[in-house]
């Protein structure tokens, strides 16, 4: 049987690995902006939450909280462009992690 890209993402999609990314994010850069609606898949780039600088740091942030570490083909919007981008990498990493 064949798996679909959304059974694969249900399946690599971890709630507590998003929600301490979101914590992260909400601290570090939207503590000046409280009502800023972030979904999970909302762009960080394109919707002005990070720049390069803003990426840099949330990549230390995963790799601190995390325990993975991003090889630098990894760092990409595929990988690191949304909260849920960011559980998928590290729930695909670390199969295990936070569940």
């Amino acid at each position: 049987m064949q798996t679909t890209e959304s059974e694969t993402v249900s399946a690599t999609f971890n709630p507590a690995i998003v929600s301490r990314v979101r914590g992260f994010v909400e601290e570090n850069f939207l503590y000046m902006m409280p009502d800023f609606q972030l979904a999970d898949d909302d762009r960080l780039l394109e919707k002005g939450v990070v720049d390069s600088m803003g990426i840099a740091e949330l990549i230390s942030f995963v790799e601190a909280e995390f325990g993975v570490v991003a090889a630098e083909d990894e760092i990409s919007e595929a990988n690191f462009g949304s909260l849920q981008a960011i559980g998928q990498f590290v729930a695909r990493r670390q199969p295990f992690a936070l569940s």
